[in-house]
């Protein structure tokens, strides 16, 4: 390994771990157990401008010199730093109000998650909870900022995330989500009791207070200041262009502009009616494309009525995922993924195993209303977020011993949500689906993915209101109309991300199909798997090369 890329990548991670404390304590890295992250503007200038000290300094290396997997290395650290700053100078926490995943929901999840696997841990998160106050106080102000600059978040985010703090600050002290933390296992029910007493007394006295401050900011000094509906996009915020093009390529990874992926998503579309088209009939008794779509949307025999039959199913279809796996990978994770309910937050996420090995990779569904899950899409689902999908992927990356320690954790979207949409396709080339009904789950998952590109692109980069967003949906994809809205928002809030998956599956199965092309019978999907799966995440052209040389060799 080239000692100076080696050197600039372990700088980074260091620096990286101790800028993101609760980032590292969810990986199981207890070094910055007592800190929390500095949402100020100046800590932002900080960052920044040392993200593009390491951006420089791996410039600076010439990538000839180099192997092929410190070229990898290279590039991850470019996107890594690069197209971060990037993104970051355009200041978006300053209208950072987002209702789907705006920290002050997200860390209602993240909670559980913790793992205290040694008393001083508990110790040191009392002191941890005290300055996520400090933290909510510091989001309150960039909004501030944003005000005074003329930057507002949409309405409606503000409208519900005062609703779920309401919410929060009514919901008795007992049930308390930051409360929902296990304790170390050393300690006996007293000490438990003593220590949750404790942590009580913190979340009475600096937390709930801290929310109620940021409840405040947005009620009095933004909800009338907020976009309405007909203005979604990023294009009514001064500055949104920009962000929009840096968001694209920040979460793709490609070269394409906004219009050039607007297009895309319209022929994706029109690709998967005619896969509704031939495989609807024998299930649905129809063709007609709109008649499938309602029927799988309001037809009550094809959703829920309860959560734990979801998990029951989710749970089923990894059996016999893990019974699968061997002959499709090389590779596998050792940890395991479980299925666990969920109230809060996104309608289905995943979260990573520690790396002390204290907790398991988790896929989280929210059955708060388990009748918007429709019994054909679940199985798709639970394929996406645990087994083959983000587990496979983020497990075996967090296991690798040959690579360096930030690649191992890199965001790169396009490659970990466009494994994800692939993993829901080669599902299907695995035989895993329980019948044609969930296949056809399968088309309206890609349904949801393919609407992204052309709403996303529509409301941040020509104009569409959040109802043309709907309604596109509606007409093009059999989701609910509760669930359309909130993903709807959902891009609202943050534009560009929703890009990432379809973008991402897309080059993936490019890249496979030319390969399997140029290989002919020594084309081995096994490798083939492996191969993109044991590098960590990586930019799509860095995925290309390293199949390409697989392939070669």
């Amino acid at each position: 390994m080239n000692e100076a890329l080696k050197q600039l990548g372990e700088a980074y991670w260091e620096w990286k771990a101790a800028e993101y404390p609760t980032t590292a304590l969810l990986r199981g890295d207890h070094r910055f157990d007592t800190e929390m992250e500095d949402a100020s503007r100046e800590a932002e200038d900080r960052r920044i401008a040392k993200l593009r000290e390491f951006a420089a300094a791996a410039r600076a290396v010439d990538p000839d010199t180099l192997d092929l997997q410190d070229q990898v290395t290279r590039g991850v650290l470019l996107h890594e730093t690069e197209s971060a700053a990037k993104v970051a100078e355009q200041r978006a926490e300053e209208f950072g109000v987002s209702y789907t995943h705006g920290s002050h929901i997200m860390f209602f999840n993240a909670a559980p998650q913790i793992p205290l696997t040694d008393p001083q841990h508990a110790e040191d998160l009392l002191v941890k909870y005290r300055k996520v106050g400090g933290y909510f106080d510091q989001l309150g102000e960039r909004l501030r900022q944003g005000i005074a600059a003329g930057r507002f978040p949409m309405r409606r985010d503000v409208e519900e995330s005062i609703k779920q703090i309401d919410g929060y600050l009514a919901s008795p002290m007992e049930h308390d989500p930051f409360l929902a933390v296990n304790p170390p296992p050393q300690w006996n029910d007293n000490e438990t009791a003593v220590w949750r007493d404790r942590l009580s007394d913190v979340i009475e006295s600096a937390l709930r207070p801290a929310y109620a401050r940021y409840r405040t900011i947005l009620h009095d000094e933004l909800l009338g200041r907020a976009r309405p509906d007909t203005r979604p996009g990023v294009s009514w915020v001064p500055g949104g262009d920009e962000l929009y093009a840096a968001a694209i390529t920040y979460h793709t990874t490609l070269d394409r502009t906004a219009d050039e992926i607007h297009q895309i998503g319209i022929e994706t579309v029109a690709a998967l009616e005619d896969e509704y088209r031939a495989m609807g009939p024998p299930v649905l008794g129809t063709d007609d494309v709109g008649e499938m779509y309602r029927k799988l949307r309001d037809d009550p025999e094809l959703h829920y009525e309860d959560g734990p039959t979801i998990i029951a199913d989710c749970e089923a279809a990894f059996e016999r995922a893990r019974a699968e796996m061997p002959n499709w990978f090389g590779r596998m994770p050792e940890a395991d993924c479980v299925v666990r309910e969920t109230a809060i937050g996104p309608t289905a996420f995943y979260s990573r195993p520690a790396d002390d090995g204290s907790r398991p990779g988790t896929f989280f569904v929210n059955t708060a209303v388990p009748e918007r899950w429709g019994t054909f899409e679940v199985e798709a689902m639970a394929f996406h977020e645990g087994i083959p999908g983000h587990h496979l992927q983020i497990a075996i990356a967090s296991e690798l011993t040959d690579v360096p320690e930030f690649r191992k954790s890199a965001y790169v979207n396009a490659y970990s949500e466009g494994w994800g949409l692939y993993t829901e396709r080669l599902a299907d080339e695995m035989g895993l689906y329980g019948g044609p009904l969930h296949r056809i789950g399968m088309l309206s998952n890609d349904s949801m993915r393919a609407c992204r590109l052309v709403v996303d692109t529509g409301m941040h980069a020509k104009g569409w209101t959040r109802d043309q967003a709907v309604e596109y949906m509606l007409a093009h994809s059999p989701m609910s109309l509760s669930t359309i809205e909130a993903e709807v928002d959902r891009y609202i809030a943050w534009p560009g991300q929703a890009l990432g998956y379809m973008m991402g599956r897309r080059e993936i199965v490019r890249i496979r199909r030319e390969v399997e092309e140029r290989m002919g019978p020594q084309f081995d999907i096994q490798g083939f798997h492996d191969t993109v799966l044991t590098s960590g995440p990586v930019p799509l052209p860095v995925l290309e090369d390293l199949v390409r040389e697989w392939a070669a060799a």
